[in-house]
């Protein structure tokens, strides 16, 4: 560890063979809470790179559990957190409705950190219990078309840095791990980033994993296709900037898309877009979020069939068809 500490203070990058031993050490109890906080805030200092990101990323499979969905190709849709804005549940909203529309979702996520519900938060509140087991995910997969993979039962090593990231109380690089350690390692990502700083590491990091990607950032600082801003995507195909007039949608404003001040508040918002009396921004925006999903599954689709797609499975009550369906499964 004084070896890496003493690179990282020289204003070196580590290799993705040393965090990956690092996140081994790690778990096998090899530092102390000092030498692990002290090299958390080195790497914030410094700024990340992305084989330093991919090594911890190796770490963190390898020491968790894996998931076996058959070989069904299948998409996560996760946000990193941290943008601050307390949102309402828009990416779990819109993976119930590509659910609905036929598409096969692996949610991964977990409880929140800066909002006030996170994607476990919403499905905890709805009665859901959480599980490792194969055959329920799979079945929830099949019949629900989403199954939901609660972060903590499988990276397990997570849990051995909460309590020094939880004493240093600022953001550190395993903020951005959580969508990129989804235990089932879908063959689609979607992924929304704070700020494009990330988003750059992040398309970086996808193009070395060798998924099927999309990573978009809002320009007003949300991780996810909020429609109260233009926003840039970036895809294995292109990079673009979009507006929500390009996607036919109204600007909103941010009080829209607001989740609330309790998991309650936020709860109904999230019940209320699946069963189609929300309002229209809330609407929208899962919408939005939705159709780029399908886009990523769909290659060569337009933007228009998407968004009819998504629009259609909420409207035709399939979105929440499939949440009653997950939640008859999984509760």
């Amino acid at each position: 560890m004084t070896r890496y500490l003493e690179k990282l203070i020289e204003g070196d990058s580590l290799t993705r063979e040393d965090t990956h031993g690092i996140m081994l050490g790690i778990v096998e109890g090899k530092y102390n809470d000092c030498q692990t906080s002290a090299l958390l805030m080195a790497i914030q200092a410094k700024g990340i790179t992305v084989d330093e990101l991919l090594g911890f990323r190796d770490g963190i499979l390898e020491t968790g559990r894996h998931v076996d969905l058959g070989g069904v190709p299948t998409i996560d849709i996760v946000g990193t957190g941290g943008d601050g804005k307390n949102s309402f549940n828009i990416s779990t909203c819109a993976a119930f409705v590509m659910a609905g529309a036929g598409y096969k979702v692996s949610k991964h996520g977990n409880g929140g950190s800066t909002s006030v519900s996170g994607a476990s938060n919403v499905l905890a509140g709805h009665g859901v219990k959480f599980t490792d087991d194969e055959g329920i995910l799979r079945r929830s997969l099949d019949e629900a078309g989403i199954c939901y993979l609660h972060a903590p039962l499988f990276a397990l090593g997570m849990k051995w840095v909460a309590p020094v990231r939880k004493a240093i109380g600022i953001p550190t690089c395993f903020n951005l791990l959580g969508p990129l350690v989804n235990p089932c390692s879908p063959k689609y990502s979607l992924h929304g980033t704070a700020n494009q700083t990330q988003m750059r590491l992040y398309t970086n990091v996808h193009q070395k994993i060798g998924d099927t990607y999309s990573v978009v950032t809002s320009y007003d600082g949300y991780d996810e296709i909020s429609l109260t801003s233009g926003f840039k995507i970036n895809t294995n195909y292109f990079e673009k900037v979009i507006t929500p007039i390009d996607m036919g949608f109204k600007y909103v404003r941010q009080s829209d898309i607001y989740g609330g001040d309790t998991q309650e508040e936020a709860r109904r918002i999230f019940d209320s877009v699946l069963e189609n009396t929300s309002t229209e921004a809330q609407k929208n925006v899962v919408i939005a979020n939705a159709a780029c999903g399908i886009s990523i599954m769909e290659d060569g689709m337009t933007m228009a069939d998407t968004i009819e797609i998504a629009r259609d499975s909420i409207e035709s009550g399939k979105a929440l068809e499939a949440f009653r369906k997950f939640l008859d499964i999984n509760s």
